[in-house]
Parts: C-alpha cells; structure tokens; sequence
C-alpha cells in the first residue's frame, strides 16, 4: 500500500449555510508528521473547514480528499482513522478516567485485553495514571483537557484534529497540553489545529493558514508570516488616553499604529526608534521595545474590531 504524503488536499473547498458563504473556494495541504494551523477571528469559516475535514460536514463544491480519500464515499473509513478533540470536552463525567478511555476503544472494535492496555499507555502519556479509577466529573479543566486528548489517541490515529485545545486553561495546564501535543508530533501524528492563541500557533504550529471572511489572506510558517507582514520588533509607547500623537513619530518607523492609550511602532529597531522618539521631545509614560508576533500580523490581516 502506497503511503499517501498529503493528508488533506483541498482544492477551491467552499462550504454554504443557504445563501450564506461560510468558506468561500480555499486551497490547503497539509502533510503527513506536521503540525497545521488555522487562524482567524469568529466566523472567519475555521470551523466549517475543520467539521468537512473531520468528515461530518459535506462539502458544498470544490475537491477534497483526507487521508487519500473522499469524504463523500469513504466518510466512515477516514473517521476510523482520525482522532478529533472538539472545542469543549465530552467526557462521561460519571464514570471514571479509565472508563472514559476504555469504552471510547471498544467503539473501534478493539478487544478488552488490547483497550485495557492502551488505557494504561494512554494514562502514562496523559499524566493522568494516578486518577485513573476516579470519577470524571471532580477534574480540573486541564486534567479533563488531557483525558480528552489521550480519549483521541485510542485508535492509533494518523491524524488528530484539535478544536482550541487549551481554551480556558491556565498558563500551566496549557504548557503541559504543548508538551503532550509536541510529543504527539515526534512520534509521527500529524495535527490540525484551530487556535486564538498566538503564541500557541506558534509554539506548535509549522505551517499555518490565516482565515478571514471564508477565504485564505495569507499562508506559511510563523517566522516567514512574521517577517512577511510585520517587521523585526515593535517599540510600545504609553500615554495617558487621549495624549497619544501620532504625528510626532511619523517617519521613525515602518508603520505606526494608533489604540486607545498607546502608539505601536513597527521598526527593524527599536531602540533606535525610541531614542528619536525622545529627540523630538516625546515623553510617554512608559515604553517597551519587544520583538513581533504572531498576534502583530494577525490584527494586521483581520482588523482589531470585534467580530461577532
């Protein structure tokens, strides 16, 4: 059997809710052993990508094989060998850790002797093997995250794909979820992930694709969408609402953006911005210099306003 490289190939994907363009002609690939991100404010068509490539959405036109086959003829085959990790967990809160694992694998048609076992390897993998016998329901919501996870490795699955993995979760339980996930991707499982975490995408992100509108507005790994659409670093000056000039820096950067209560400066230095900042007599309350993000070329592309 030939070993399909592609994992997802869609081409001129649309999707439409009556009269409504959800996703509006999207070209993607993703490839087996990397990990793949989608971007985008609410309603951008994330997620009704994510459902036609999970295989429980049909698609409305345009072409789309997963894992080397159409969703359309072959849904059943694809989700056996998916593993899909939805945006809130749904976990039988009354029966406990490894219970949620074990019968999960008994869907796959796996024999109790085989589900025992990979409960117990999945339990290591989750660091969840000391509460393995206790109810669901008393969790925290980054063991519940995790049970989640591991629940979606019981088939062996090619491919995961993870809905706002760690939404909700403090800063501690969303490394342990990263290191889980980098993991994931060592060993060969290849991850599509939805995320509003800039610094999520990317820490676990190789490629990604920005959504906005239904359509693609940019593609590529973090550093080249970094040095695509931003600049090297980024000088914040602070002022108190409303005192805020912008005409008094023009000219020291690249692009000057104006908010509420401060001036963002988009340079190749800082520094040096800052000190002809204080040449011409500005005098914020305070100033930070620090280095693009992702988040920078994520509000360039889809606006600050709040979309809904």
């Amino acid at each position: 059997m030939t070993l399909v490289t592609t994992l997802v190939d869609a081409k001129g994907l649309t999707k439409n809710f009556g009269t409504f363009e959800a996703v509006r002609g999207i070209d993607v690939e993703v490839h087996r052993g990397e990990a793949f991100g989608f971007l985008g404010p609410n309603g951008a068509g994330k997620s009704s990508t994510m459902r036609m490539v999970s295989c429980v959405s049909p698609r409305t036109g345009g072409d789309l094989t997963v894992l080397g086959m159409d969703p359309n003829r072959d849904g059943p085959r694809i989700r056996a060998r998916l593993g899909v990790v939805p945006q809130q967990d749904n976990l039988d809160t009354e029966l406990t850790v490894r219970q949620n694992l074990e019968i999960y694998g008994r869907y796959f048609g796996m024999s109790r002797a085989a589900v025992r076992e990979k409960a117990t390897e999945l339990l290591d993998f989750a660091q969840l093997t000391e509460r393995a016998d206790d109810e669901v329901e008393p969790l925290s919501g980054g063991m519940k995250r995790r049970l989640t996870i591991a629940r979606s490795l019981v088939n062996d699955p090619e491919m995961v794909v993870l809905d706002e993995p760690t939404t909700g979760l403090d800063p501690q339980a969303r490394h342990l979820l990263w290191d889980r996930l980098f993991r994931l991707k060592q060993n060969g499982v290849t991850l599509i992930i939805t995320t509003h975490y800039m610094d999520e995408a990317e820490q676990l992100c190789d490629r990604l694709v920005v959504m906005d509108g239904g359509k693609i507005v940019a593609e590529g790994s973090p550093v080249d969408l970094i040095r695509r659409y931003s600049t090297r670093e980024v000088l914040e000056l602070r002022f108190p609402p409303g005192e805020q000039d912008a005409a008094r820096v023009q000219g020291l950067a690249d692009r000057v953006e104006v908010l509420p209560d401060r001036l963002l400066l988009y340079t190749d230095d800082g520094e040096a911005a800052l000190s002809a900042a204080h040449n011409r007599g500005v005098r914020p309350a305070s100033s930070l210099v620090r280095r693009s993000s992702l988040e920078d070329v994520f509000l360039r592309l889809t606006g600050r306003t709040l979309v809904d």
